[in-house]
């Protein structure tokens, strides 16, 4: 029997949670053909991997992406696959690029996910050749796809498909009869092509690009709750999930999605429900202690399937000037964002009554969640033309002059030109034994990297494997707080079973997605500050992670396509590894196993 791959003697993780063992797999035709305790024969095999003190692990998944203008342009999504994730899902925050006119969708996504907008009007012009769902996904699943793709439907690009993007921004507006009939009727037909579920937005943080309705928020927040029922029916009747995020101004919304996730009112089954989303955070540090109970004892009470997406490592954004999405929770900071020219928007944050304005805002009490802490003290200059400010936090720099933090803050960024100025903080899940106690909470999953979104602001790519040197790193210290095995399952095979995609999980007979890591790699390099040019964007720089000692190979559809720090020639240009993973298709693979 010959092989295409060999991976030799790795401690090997089939991605179920069960106990690791050193094992040898040999993988044909795509799939996982052995998994032996003894030697294979390597005769005519033309790949062989040494994995000897190594782990082998199912591919990540990565279930909360922004790489829906990405995959056009560069299909083989590298920045995920060299930390071995193998299967990212697309569509999320109710964006997605299936339905909505081309200008339409590139207004929706680049405001929101801090992608330069004429980057994605541009790989939608020269590449979109659909106009329904099924159409959508066999464009994508023709791409030399390096990753496996799963999608779901944003309900913005629905919304604003069916109302035109002008009356669905509107919040005068309701749809009529017919037209949630239609909704409805667009949403059934994207389910029926294989899109796992829809997406929505409740917070109205989130604002439109382009010249025609800027500024105004996603079309998703303008919905009621009466159009939002009418599409879960559609996804309770085909049995698939809805991704979405309570309003931060109104909790109390959050009870209305375990209400129509749940088996009340004679319904049959729960609504699968990924929320946005669990964290420590440091605008709520006494959040995080009830979180997870209360969702627990919600989603029992209310017979539903809620949970909320958390990222396991520290929440660190970046931000140049004011570019950051958590400035839009005010509105002087929205007014701010609004203008795209420099000279005038350093003129509004040099004017005295929008300062006024602003500190009012900033010093005003806020009840309930929120994206920021607001301490200027904890917010530190990183890059400035000024360089005896580098290293110190606008806070330093306000107590030092005299000036509210706002006002100091805004200074800098006046006099050294607001887009020259880079600053750093950490918003959420900065406390190491809290953050431990969430990355074992049963009511969340492992999401919310937001790949390929937030360029400049944020690197989350790697997320896999920082949760398993933190793992790791506990076990050596003797405070272990989780086993490696349930690490990988909740990295892998959990959020398979739970998203209902044929993923996550390295056994005989599954399809050959595997990352082999060496534990030694897991160094703080994991942990350090990178950045790379991104040539179809323009040679923007993004901020990105390398642990390149750590992945020693990922491989895609039984093909190793990264090695030694090296992708295959012809990756996502020539060659195809990844698929577009339709839903049901796990189901219908594991009756087949058994």
């Amino acid at each position: 029997m010959t092989y295409d791959v060999i991976i030799r003697d790795g401690l090997w993780f089939d991605g179920t949670g069960s106990a690791p063992h050193t094992r040898t797999l040999g993988i044909r035709d795509g799939v996982v053909a052995t998994v032996s305790s003894g030697p294979l024969d390597e005769t005519g095999c033309p790949e062989v991997i040494d994995a000897a003190g190594k782990w082998v692990v199912p591919g990540f998944i990565d279930v909360h992406t922004h790489y829906d203008a990405e995959v056009l342009l560069d299909p083989g999504l590298r920045e995920s696959v060299r930390h071995g994730v193998t299967t990212v899902l697309l569509g999320m925050c109710s964006l997605s690029t299936v339905y909505a006119k081309t200008e339409d969708a590139a207004d929706l996504f680049s405001r929101v996910e801090a992608v330069p907008r004429k980057y994605v009007l541009g790989a939608l012009e020269a590449n979109r050749t659909w106009t329904t769902a099924a159409e959508y996904i066999a464009a994508i699943d023709a791409l030399p796809l390096g990753p496996n793709i799963g999608s779901l439907l944003g309900h913005s690009d629905l919304r604003s498909t069916v109302l035109g993007l002008d009356r669905a921004t509107d919040a005068t507006v309701k749809p009529t009869d017919a037209e949630l009939e239609k909704m409805a009727a667009l949403l059934d037909e994207a389910l029926e092509a294989g899109m796992l579920g829809m997406s929505g937005m409740d917070a109205a943080i989130d604002k439109l690009d382009g010249d025609r309705f800027r500024s105004r928020a996603l079309p998703s927040t303008f919905a009621t709750w009466r159009e939002r029922r009418k599409l879960i029916k559609v996804l309770r009747k085909r049995g698939r999930m809805l991704q979405s995020a309570p309003d931060v101004n109104n909790a109390a919304t959050a009870v209305l999605f375990f209400l129509a996730s749940s088996r009340m009112f004679g319904r049959r089954n729960p609504v699968r429900m990924s929320l946005l989303v669990s964290a420590d955070a440091k605008s709520n540090p006494l959040a995080v202690y009830v979180f997870g109970p209360a969702t627990r004892l919600a989603n029992k009470f209310f017979g539903s399937s809620v949970r909320f997406q958390h990222l396991p490592v520290p929440f660190e954004l970046y931000s140049d000037g004011i570019d950051l999405p958590v400035f839009e929770e005010f509105g002087a900071g929205t007014a701010a964002l609004h203008l795209r020219d420099q000279l005038q928007r350093n003129e509004l944050l040099a004017n005295e009554a929008y300062r006024r304005e602003f500190r009012k805002e900033f010093d005003r009490i806020k009840l309930g969640p929120s994206l920021w802490h607001r301490d200027f003290h904890d917010a530190v200059i990183v890059e400035c033309p000024d360089k005896s400010l580098v290293g110190k936090s606008f806070g330093a720099i306000a107590d030092e002059r005299g000036l509210h933090p706002l006002d100091a803050f805004l200074d800098v960024l006046v006099e050294n030109g607001e887009r020259n100025v880079r600053w750093t903080t950490i918003v959420a899940n900065h406390r190491p034994k809290l953050l431990n106690a969430l990355a074992n909470e049963d009511s969340v999953h492992m999401g919310f990297s937001d790949a390929g979104a937030h360029l400049r602001n944020m690197a989350f790519y790697n997320f896999p494997i920082k949760l398993l040197k933190r793992t790791r790193d506990a076990y050596r210290a003797g405070a272990p707080f989780m086993s490696t095995e349930r690490a990988v399952h909740r990295l892998t095979g959990e959020l398979a079973d739970w998203f209902g995609i044929d993923a996550g999980t390295l056994r005989q007979g599954d399809r050959a997605d595997f990352v082999v890591i060496d534990p030694a790699g897991l160094n703080d390099e994991v942990e350090a500050y990178h950045e790379e040019a991104v040539p179809f964007y323009g040679g923007l720089r993004r901020m990105v992670n390398r642990n390149d000692e750590a992945v020693v190979a990922t491989g895609v559809g039984g093909a190793v396509v990264f090695r030694a720090g090296e992708f295959r020639e012809g990756y996502g240009q020539t060659v195809k590894s990844g698929r577009y993973l339709r839903a049901g298709r796990r189901a219908q693979r594991s009756a087949a196993l058994v």
